[in-house]
């Protein structure tokens, strides 16, 4: 049920727009049909960017559209025009999105504050067309280079909720009240477990500063197995500088409130030891009912030493002011909510390293890498002045130097992506 009214985990693929293709063209006049080259360059592939939008509850939208394409760049046209640009793609996450790389587990990107934007991939860059070729000694270049291509890459988006307090415990302890009477949320509430099936989110005002809380749900014995929805909502308090531990001290339906206590802290352990380590301070809710005060003792004398208690009744606001100051003078001497750590400077994009590699199959010296990648989009087997700049980029690049040092001799069989020749040292 929570997963269909709430997702904070999915996975898309995107693919940034291809380059397109320089144009090969020749200037023509009546009674003059070959005047000099004239293809312009292709537009570049559109880019892939990613956009923190406060008005993006979840990632739900994504379960129906998980495919993200960029527009490809036009060829270029004859005059030197220029191909037009691929159309690029926004993609609005919520506030809170980390993005990571499928394939490597990279975070790519933490989305954390409101507009915030990030370019995810880069387009394939437009080929060059023929007049670009032209050289003192090249006048009518009969080939023009074509545009990159670009691959698509799979994502995986995860949503963790900014907040500087998590308000934790069992279900139906009263957390959702809780949020409801400090703050303007309005939670669902009701007598049953599992009423909230998304994390709450509210501003608690104090005099004139302010902070943000999270009702979490979900947590029972076993939630970092799995358990209950807390292995879905664990990952939102990863965000949060400080714990509020919400306890049902009246024990009416009958837990002991320090065990619930207990096994919610082992969930937090099992989950991440940095999590287990979070400042935490207790609220016994429910303090107003009958035979509580036993059960108070009993807390306060366990844990009192460790943690700052406070009582309340969350119903009718019973302890809610002292609650809040004591939240918030523990805030004050927090850091900030952090960022989850990521490589800032990734970007999918096609990489400038030309580098290459060759082996021998089967009495074939076989040469691949970015080199030939490039080479192969240059070349034009049937133009004389390709052919040449061929050669002459294979010796400047050291392929042929390598050859030999390989032992490649005279007659030896070559093969670039398509082509294959005698060898000539």
């Amino acid at each position: 049920m929570a997963d269909k009214l709430f997702t904070d985990k999915v996975k898309i693929t995107i693919k940034s727009g291809d380059g397109g293709d320089g144009m090969n063209s020749f200037k023509s006049y009546k009674g003059k049909p070959a005047c000099g080259p004239d293809g312009g360059d292709g537009g570049n592939g559109g880019n892939i960017y990613m956009l923190a939008d406060s008005s993006v509850n979840d990632l739900l939208s994504f379960r129906y559209v998980g495919k993200y394409v960029a527009g490809n760049g036009e060829r270029g046209g004859s005059n030197k025009c220029f191909g037009k640009f691929g159309e690029d793609v926004i993609i609005r996450v919520p506030v809170g999105t980390v993005v990571r790389d499928e394939q490597s587990g990279t975070v790519i990107a933490d989305m954390f504050s409101d507009g915030e934007k990030k370019l995810i991939a880069e387009g394939g860059r437009g080929g060059k067309g023929n007049v670009r070729f032209t050289t003192s000694r090249r006048h009518a270049p009969n080939f023009a280079q074509k545009g990159e291509k670009t691959e698509p890459h799979t994502l995986i988006l995860e949503l963790k909720v900014i907040a500087d307090v998590g308000i934790i415990g069992f279900p139906n302890v009263g957390k959702s009240t809780l949020l409801s009477k400090i703050s303007a949320a309005k939670p669902k509430i009701a007598n049953y477990h599992f009423t909230t099936l998304s994390p709450n989110l509210g501003v608690v005002k104090y005099y004139d500063n302010s902070f943000v809380a999270a009702d979490i749900p979900g947590l029972i014995e076993g939630a970092s197995d799995g358990a209950g929805l807390g292995h879905d909502f664990l990952r939102h308090i990863e965000r949060t500088r400080m714990l509020l531990h919400v306890v049902d001290i009246s024990g009416v339906e009958g837990r002991d409130p320090t065990e619930d206590f207990s096994k919610i802290n082992r969930e937090l352990e099992n989950y991440s030891e940095v999590l287990a380590k979070r400042p935490q301070i207790i609220a016994l809710n429910k303090c107003d009912i009958s035979g509580a005060d036993e059960n108070i003792a009993a807390f306060v004398k366990k844990y009192g030493k460790k943690y700052k208690i406070y009582r309340i009744s969350a119903v009718d606001g019973g302890g809610l002011e002292e609650l809040v100051k004591g939240v918030f003078e523990k805030l004050s001497s927090l850091p900030p909510v952090q960022r989850v750590e990521s490589d800032e400077t990734f970007t999918y994009r096609k990489s400038g390293d030309l580098g290459f590699e060759i082996y021998l199959d089967d009495g074939v010296y076989v040469v691949v890498g970015a080199l030939v990648d490039m080479l192969c989009r240059n070349v034009v087997l049937s133009d004389p002045d390709s052919m040449a700049y061929f050669q002459k980029i294979l010796r400047e690049k050291g392929v042929i130097s390598r050859l030999v040092d390989m032992g490649a001799k005279e007659g030896d069989t070559v093969s670039i992506g398509e082509v294959e020749f005698d060898f000539i040292p």
